[in-house]
């Protein structure tokens, strides 16, 4: 578990059920020193993984991931954050292990859905609702949205929260009248019943009316070779209202401001397209 134990991710999926199937748990202080991460692993037969999508990506991407013996990993869990498609492949080509994603929050102690353990492939998807739980995707007005669209995540379960401490006024804002919980993540399900995260409904970026979500563009930059990592986010503009700032971690210094544009207009809509470019050395974690 090199996850924070205070977050409802790893308090949960490693420590809670580590205890639960009477597992070894091997607890990383730090994992931002991927370095001490890896040296620690390198000592460890281990079986489960639960990571975020910005740690598998640091790992994966570290001259030093082949010290560490990933023969015996059944299972890598991704949470707390959207997967992105080019991490889960890279991951799965160094291990052999897909990422199943699941989803959930701390208003869901926390978990809600999740893919199959048995899937053999990553499914770009958080999976299906757990058993005893119902989940289904709301308008603005709170009303059931049409098979295929995009909508508020909206859940119902033994596990979701009574409400907020104290906090009426809250507690009222989140839930529906028949007892779903709203996220304020902004998902789709498809004909299977498999859910996916858009984003979240508070990051949206608003341009000249559209919708545009940074983890699309997110993903859509992420799959070049050159780009190590990446972050969008809306900024003010007088014409548009907002227009999305991208910022890149580029893997070498070959990569250029009108080659990560370029491959934007190749594989976004042209008002999803980045209007300015920033390349930083780190992004904050």
């Amino acid at each position: 578990c090199a996850l924070p134990l205070y977050h409802i991710f790893a308090f949960t999926v490693g420590m809670m059920l580590s205890m639960r199937t009477g597992g070894k748990l091997i607890l990383i202080p730090n994992p931002r020193d991927l370095p001490a991460v890896l040296k620690e692993l390198s000592k460890h037969k281990f079986h489960s993984f639960p990571a975020v999508n910005t740690l598998f990506n640091g790992l994966a991407n570290h001259p030093d991931f082949g010290t560490v013996d990933w023969s015996h990993l059944k299972v890598s869990i991704g949470g707390g954050m959207a997967v992105q498609s080019a991490v889960a492949k890279r991951w799965f080509e160094k291990t052999g292990c897909p990422i199943c994603e699941g989803y959930g929050l701390s208003e869901t102690s926390p978990s809600a859905s999740c893919n199959p353990v048995t899937a053999t492939e990553y499914t770009g998807t958080i999976g299906v609702p757990i058993p005893g739980t119902w989940m289904k995707l709301l308008d603005d007005e709170g009303r059931d949205v049409p098979q295929g669209q995009a909508g508020e995540i909206a859940i119902k379960g033994p596990q979701v929260m009574a409400g907020y401490w104290q906090r009426p006024d809250e507690t009222a804002q989140v839930m529906t009248a028949d007892g779903y919980f709203k996220t304020g993540d902004i998902g789709i399900a498809d004909e299977r019943g498999f859910f996916k995260i858009v984003d979240r409904k508070k990051d949206m970026i608003l341009v000249s009316g559209f919708n545009v979500y940074p983890n699309e563009i997110e993903a859509v930059v992420a799959m070049m070779p050159s780009v190590l990592e990446c972050a969008c986010i809306g900024e003010p503009d007088d014409r548009s209202g907002e227009v999305p700032h991208l910022f890149v971690v580029p893997r070498d210094e070959s990569v250029t401001a009108a080659q990560v544009e370029a491959h934007c207009r190749a594989n976004l809509t042209a008002y999803k397209v980045p209007r300015h470019i920033s390349f930083v050395d780190a992004l904050p974690k």
